[in-house]
């Protein structure tokens, strides 16, 4: 359908000019993926995601293999996306999980790195075996060194609008871990609806709190998760309210719908289609985006869950 005029572009007031897609299929994508997916599939992954227009991509986690043996090959793939970088302006962050990880990025060249906290206690516990206050405290020398070396740090927040354990988790500890990792020196700060729970309603509250406290929304992306299909709806409020960063999986990678309480990320086909539709600019070429996705679904065995690349790749 792309070329055919559609979807016809009508703005709506009140919304930014221009979104950064944080794309995350890379690493948060195929991490949540049973498949391990070849480097080179990857590699290859990466630069038609550049191709596509793409000007962040999340490209690996130099975590412990033994944690995630999906992105196990971190030291062997980043030096293949060298020149993703030197080409344009185009961002590889990496995802690392404590000062080890920070070494291992560092050595290969990365100026962009991401922690990951949680906003619950039951979560910090299952995913990082520490209190959320001692995964803070082990985030502070890995944010400070890397601030030294001027690397760009983003601080992930995950559980921000329910924990499967916990339940609803009120707005004022959310606030309270966000302040604590933006004031380690976080130059962004992620806010994930892990379990894709989030209505727009909540996410208004939380980013009105964040700002009172003084996290300022130019400094805020947002992670939405499309299990009850709140994804979309989610985004638009927090772009009504300012932000412009917005994390996104190509072809909905992660958490693969055919599976047993699966979350999927919001798909980045789904977003660009409605932010086209809405006039706000991307920089995405919706059409190379989805040959990509199509491509990726076919390396993994299994249809994407993206309607729009359903939608847009679906023959008669």
């Amino acid at each position: 359908m792309t070329g055919s005029g559609l979807p016809m572009t009508v703005p709506a007031p009140g919304l930014p000019a221009r979104v950064r897609i944080h794309e995350v299929g890379a690493r948060d994508g195929l991490q949540n993926e049973k498949t391990v997916v070849p480097t080179e599939v990857k590699a290859q992954f990466v630069r038609r995601l550049a191709e596509a227009g793409l000007s962040t991509i999340e490209a690996t986690s130099f975590v412990h293999p033994k944690w995630v043996p999906q992105l196990a090959d971190a030291e062997q793939l980043f030096p293949m996306l060298g020149e993703i970088a030197d080409v344009g302006d185009v961002a590889l962050p990496v995802l690392v999980p404590n000062e080890r990880g920070l070494d291992r990025a560092l050595a290969l060249g990365a100026r962009r790195i991401a922690v990951f906290g949680s906003a619950t206690e039951t979560f910090a516990a299952r995913n990082l075996n520490r209190t959320v206050d001692e995964s803070l405290a082990m985030f502070e020398p890995v944010v400070a060194r890397a601030k030294a070396d001027k690397v760009h740090v983003r601080g992930y927040l995950s559980m921000c609008f329910g924990d499967p354990w916990e339940g609803a988790v009120p707005v004022a500890q959310v606030v309270r871990v966000a302040k604590a990792l933006m004031g380690l020196g976080c130059d962004e700060l992620s806010l994930g609806d892990t379990i894709g729970v989030a209505t727009p309603g909540h996410v208004r509250e939380l980013l009105s709190e964040l700002n009172e406290e003084g996290v300022h929304t130019d400094t805020i992306g947002v992670h939405f998760h499309d299990t009850y299909g709140q994804a979309l709806s989610n985004t638009l409020v927090a772009l009504q309210h300012g932000v412009t960063t917005v994390d996104a999986s190509a072809g909905g990678l992660g958490g693969c719908p055919y599976a047993k309480s699966a979350t999927g990320n919001l798909a980045t086909e789904d977003l660009v289609w409605m932010l086209d539709g809405l006039g706000v600019d991307t920089g995405v070429d919706l059409g190379a985006l989805t040959a990509t996705s199509v491509w990726m679904a076919e390396q993994l065995g299994r249809p994407s869950p993206s309607r729009t690349v359903r939608a847009l790749s679906h023959k008669e």
